[in-house]
């Protein structure tokens, strides 16, 4: 699983200029849950860029659930964005 968060990690950097990125597997946390599915990622993404912060919250949002549009159709059901 820590191979598919890295390449995450390394999609996002090579679309948005970061200065920091951490992506935390939170899955655990939600295997209770009804609408859990299995094999499906909940995901947290702590990310500092000059980039986003430039954008209204809401762009910068939307900037990176683009990026990861493919990824969303694969293996995650929920991201939590913090931006920095």
């Amino acid at each position: 699983m820590n191979l598919y968060i890295n390449q995450i990690e390394e999609k996002i950097k090579n679309k948005i200029k970061v200065e920091d990125i951490k992506i935390i597997n939170n899955t655990e946390s939600h295997k209770k849950h009804k609408s859990f599915q299995k094999g499906k990622l909940h995901l947290i993404l702590e990310i500092k860029s000059d980039y986003l912060s430039k954008l209204r919250r809401l762009e910068a949002e939307k900037v990176l659930m683009k990026t990861l549009k493919e990824e969303f159709n694969k293996k995650i059901h929920a991201l939590e964005i913090r931006l920095k």
